[in-house]
């Protein structure tokens, strides 16, 4: 048996370029792994998959991306036997944290280090790229700028350094339902990823923090402007910057130090009905 983590990630800018002719949004994004994790075991079994979760509500079937990303790499490395695979949730769900393509990513290089099959990193993330737009993201972590419809990465150096508080509130946002009520001109303001990378290059926070920018905010805040108020709570009590993660409905806030992320945490969970967690950011392994 072995355990392998899924990390979550928050978007640090998320820019919508237009609509492909597949269909997918053309995006331009920098997204940042945090320490926030699922859990996964997993052992050999003779032949197929199961797979166990301990939300009784969430589907453990081949609907489900760890399911389907373990039925992918056992198909193409061409495993004469099975997996199953117990999985722990804590990163909320449908909350624009990629906590379903953490799961698969996980899958992914867990079945790899199971079986040996000895796949590049290249190779994972081609099969991930088949299964959805942040996993390949999600089995590299770290900082990385994202084109195409997510899945074309390029490493940045490591970002800052950050505390981070994720607040979810209780509404589940569906990333389709996001981009299908984008509007371009709806949105404020773009991010400048150029200048994102240069921050991030020149390892400064001052210059990093207000560039953060998500044009889904546009979307999702008008339909739930409880985001907002979360924003502005996270400010008022000292976050650096704080931004709607992907589609939402999770604001981060970005602080310099633990204490200070337990002290916004505190108040959170005080004043808000949201689920309050306590993170950091991470790099690649």
């Amino acid at each position: 048996m072995i355990t392998v983590n899924g990390e979550a990630k928050i978007n640090l800018t998320l820019d919508i370029l237009g609509k492909r002719p597949d269909g997918y949004h053309e995006v331009s994004m920098v997204m940042q792994s945090v320490s926030l994790h699922d859990t996964l075991q997993l052992e050999r079994i003779p032949e197929g998959i199961e797979l166990s979760i301990d939300v009784p509500w969430l589907e453990a079937d081949e609907t489900n991306l760890a399911y389907r990303a373990a039925a992918k790499i056992l198909a193409y490395g061409r495993v004469s036997g099975g997996v199953r695979i117990q999985l722990q949730k804590r990163i909320p769900m449908a909350a624009g944290l990629a906590g379903g393509s953490a799961d698969a990513a996980a899958v992914l290089r867990g079945v790899n280090e199971l079986y040996g099959l000895n796949l590049s990193l290249d190779e994972l993330c081609s099969l991930a790229a088949q299964l959805g737009s942040d996993i390949p993201f999600c089995l590299c972590g770290g900082t990385m700028l994202a084109t195409g419809r997510g899945e074309v990465l390029k490493r940045l150096p490591p970002v800052p350094a950050f505390w981070v508080v994720l607040a979810k509130p209780p509404i589940s946002v569906s990333t389709a339902w996001a981009y299908q009520h984008y509007d371009a001109e709806g949105a404020e303001r773009h991010p400048d990823n150029e200048a994102m990378c240069r921050a991030i290059a020149a390892g400064s926070r001052e210059e990093l923090a207000p560039l953060l920018c998500n044009v889904l905010e546009s979307v999702t805040i008008k339909q739930y402007p409880v985001i907002a108020a979360y924003k502005e709570k996270m400010l008022q009590q000292g976050a650096m910057v704080s931004m709607m993660s992907g589609s939402g409905p999770t604001v981060f806030g970005l602080l310099g130090t633990k204490a200070a992320a337990e002290r916004l945490a505190a108040v959170l969970r005080e004043q808000t009905d949201a689920d309050v967690f306590v993170c950091h950011t991470t790099q690649e392994d």
